[in-house]
């Protein structure tokens, strides 16, 4: 028996979509009931006529990983666990939210794998757990890069470190797990969520684009790996999920020619950045809502930061997508 955490999410429907074809039963949860429609669009784009079918084999049932009896109650009887469900936000406000959800949830899914028996843990992290201070811009960062709290450390960051801590417990206390850390992930979805908010942004016209650099990932990827080094005697690891190492310029201008849209041809500069975050925070005070930029997405906009995903591509002998079929497939598989 599988049992899949964040199943409505960007890569949790990726996952089950993977997991449904080798499985006949796999059991989600859910928080959120009308985004099961989305991972059911999901399915319908990747598998067209044998979407049905095999979108039947998820059982779903509405659980939170706050809720420790309901939880437990779930998860009893299940040997394998994909532990998927995580809150991404860089604002201050969310902090708070994120730490319960991505830490304690975490504990929670820890906790509960041992007590109920789970033979396999898979736990979803993060390249912002994964520590990069101090690495000179022409080195990639991998599995080994020690995490350090500083000023500029995102909340989300803090969260998803700590999250690992408690699989990393877990593991001492004798849980078999491991844990996959991508970078930002594109495929198949809602380009009002999460990653996918930035194909809405350059659809729209975007002028201007930032000098710094990121690693991405197709879900595709990331969920094949999961499932991969799942069904492998690899155990207490963590892989780092990287496609490809890009600027932001050529991210964009890759974007854009799939959306025929005019690339971003203006260079914004940190003073200008700073002055946007600035005015994007007043705005969500005065409305109550969330900053469309915040200061630490600012902060990243001019960082150059390189992940190596040589690692996994050993383990597994993996071979990712390209920047550019990931982005033609992000934007074909838009989800409305």
């Amino acid at each position: 028996m599988v049992f899949v955490t964040g199943g409505t999410g960007l890569l949790g429907s990726h996952l089950l979509v993977e997991l449904t074809q080798q499985h006949d039963q796999i059991t989600a949860i859910y928080r959120d009931e009308s985004k099961i429609s989305t991972v059911e669009k999901c399915f319908a784009f990747y598998l067209g006529e044998n979407a049905y079918f095999h979108f039947k084999k998820i059982v779903w049932r509405k659980c939170d990983i706050l809720d420790i009896p309901s939880l437990e109650e779930e998860l009893e009887g299940h040997k394998i666990v994909y532990h998927c469900a995580a809150i991404v936000s860089f604002s201050k406000r969310d902090f708070i939210q994120m730490m319960e959800i991505n830490r304690y949830g975490t504990a929670n899914m820890v906790d509960l794998s041992l007590d109920l028996g789970v033979e396999k843990f898979c736990y979803v992290s993060s390249t912002a757990a994964v520590g990069n201070k101090d690495i000179p811009e022409q080195l990639e960062v991998d599995e080994n890069g020690k995490w350090v709290l500083t000023d500029e450390t995102s909340g989300y960051s803090v969260t998803k470190y700590s999250a690992e801590k408690e699989v990393w417990r877990g593991i001492e206390e004798g849980l078999n797990a491991v844990m996959v850390n991508p970078s930002v992930i594109f495929g198949a979805g809602d380009w009002n969520e999460s990653s996918m908010k930035i194909f809405k942004t350059i659809d729209k016209g975007l002028k201007f684009y930032s000098p710094g650099a990121n690693s991405f990932v197709d879900a595709r990827d990331v969920a094949t790996i999961m499932v991969e080094l799942m069904n492998r005697d690899i155990f207490n690891e963590r892989f780092l999920c990287i496609g490809e190492n890009s600027s932001f310029k050529h991210l964009f201008e890759l974007i854009s020619k799939e959306l025929n849209q005019k690339p971003p041809s203006k260079k914004v500069n940190p003073m200008l950045m700073g002055i946007t975050w600035r005015l994007s925070v007043f705005w969500a005070v005065l409305t109550f809502s969330k900053p469309l930029i915040t200061k630490s997405a600012a902060k990243n906009a001019f960082n150059t930061i390189k992940y190596s995903n040589q690692k996994v591509k050993n383990a597994i002998n993996f071979e990712f997508h390209s920047l550019e079929d990931t982005v033609e497939n992000a934007v074909q598989g838009r989800i409305k």
